[in-house]
């Protein structure tokens, strides 16, 4: 799968440039495909870290993927609504607030904003007006940080 190439040219430079590979997919838009990689690093992305990858690895895909075809490449920072993909992520993120989507109804729903306030080996414990609700990891099909609210600081 073409993905897959471009994460196998793409994941060593960003780690060999302290560079986190948040996310990567792949869009159709018009008669391109539309390449984006969302990166991370300590301290956050910066417009040129993003336009020093986006060369670098534009480079490296033209010599390493023959299939490749038409493309643009999109290097940005995965923004307030980074998503959370690893149990590092949440680790990272606890105390901040986020946004989880489910597979199963917990509670009568599937989808909870709150503080990530617990990380345990196997769920997570959101706060949601001063109730704490656990969620399994095999039923969390999304998360991502929620930002603030409006008129939250």
């Amino acid at each position: 799968m073409l993905i897959d190439q471009i994460k196998k040219v793409a994941q060593p430079l960003c780690q060999g440039e302290n560079f986190e590979l948040v996310h990567m997919d792949i869009v159709k838009s018009n008669q391109e495909k539309v390449v984006r990689l969302f990166l991370d690093k300590q301290g956050g992305i910066t417009l040129a870290d993003c336009v020093y990858i986006s060369r670098q690895l534009g480079d490296l895909l033209d010599i390493q993927i023959d299939n490749i075809g038409k493309y643009r490449l999109e290097v940005s920072s995965p923004g307030p609504n980074r998503p959370l993909n690893t149990k590092n992520d949440f680790h990272r993120f606890k105390g901040e607030r986020v946004k989880i989507w489910t597979n199963e109804l917990i509670e009568n729903q599937k989808k909870f904003i709150g503080i990530l306030e617990i990380v345990n080996d196997d769920s997570v414990v959101i706060l949601i007006d001063k109730k704490q609700i656990e969620i399994s990891d095999h039923v969390i099909s999304k998360a991502k940080l929620a930002g603030h609210q409006n008129g939250e600081q």
